[in-house]
């Protein structure tokens, strides 16, 4: 249920794309660099906005949307001591309705100029 609501892109920070990463972190330097900062405290800036971002794409990070308080790394400690024995999570597939559906594709404008015919 959780993967289904917060659509988490990656399990652990050590998962997360390079190149989404890379993208983000030339963002928010750029974002930093606007605002007229020296280099050090640009460099803190995005490291504490990457954070937020890890908190946003990456499962363990993420606050349980059951009770918005805990982050999922914590429910999985929780429910190993709960159950008696180790728990561990090692992947999860989100499906979509309509994920891998093909789509015809339609060129709008010669349909309708074919109904006018």
């Amino acid at each position: 249920m959780h993967i289904a609501a917060a659509r988490p892109e990656a399990l652990d920070i050590a998962d997360v794309d390079t190149a989404a990463l890379d993208r983000e972190r030339n963002v928010l330097a750029d974002q930093a660099r606007a605002s007229g900062k020296a280099e050090e405290i640009i460099a803190k800036m995005v490291e504490g906005r990457l954070r937020k971002y890890y908190e946003e794409v990456v499962l363990l990070e993420q606050t349980y949307v059951i009770d918005q308080e805990t982050k999922i790394r914590k429910v999985v400690e929780n429910a190993a001591k709960t159950v008696g024995a180790p728990v561990k999570l090692t992947g999860f597939v989100r499906f979509v309705l309509g994920d891998g559906i093909e789509k015809e594709e339609s060129d709008f404008a010669a349909e309708v100029a074919s109904m006018a015919r």
